[in-house]
């Protein structure tokens, strides 16, 4: 059973919109991938000031440095370990 977290938005997107920049991100956020199939989220930019997520973005700096396969900012952890930190910034 699935839950929806009100901070966090999955954005849908297929290929030809992950390489055209058709896909828009709404003003306040910042789109990450995140996980095998490298999911697509939309977070707000407030979330960069949480050392939780600055975390992140020093495994994300280890993991690939500057070079990202999606062309955008990849967070290497798994969907549920992304949703629970995201979950944890949110009720900060």
């Amino acid at each position: 059973m699935g839950f929806r977290l009100p901070a966090i938005r999955r954005s849908s997107f297929n290929a030809s919109q992950a390489t055209s920049k058709c896909v828009e991100v709404p003003k306040g956020h910042l789109a990450v991938y995140v996980g095998e199939k490298q999911k697509r989220f939309l977070i707000p930019v407030s979330y960069l000031n949480s050392p939780l997520f600055q975390e992140l973005l020093s495994q994300a700096e280890q993991e690939f440095g500057y070079d990202h396969p999606m062309g955008g900012l990849t967070i290497p952890c798994s969907e549920d370990v992304f949703q629970q930190i995201t979950s944890q910034i949110s009720g900060l």
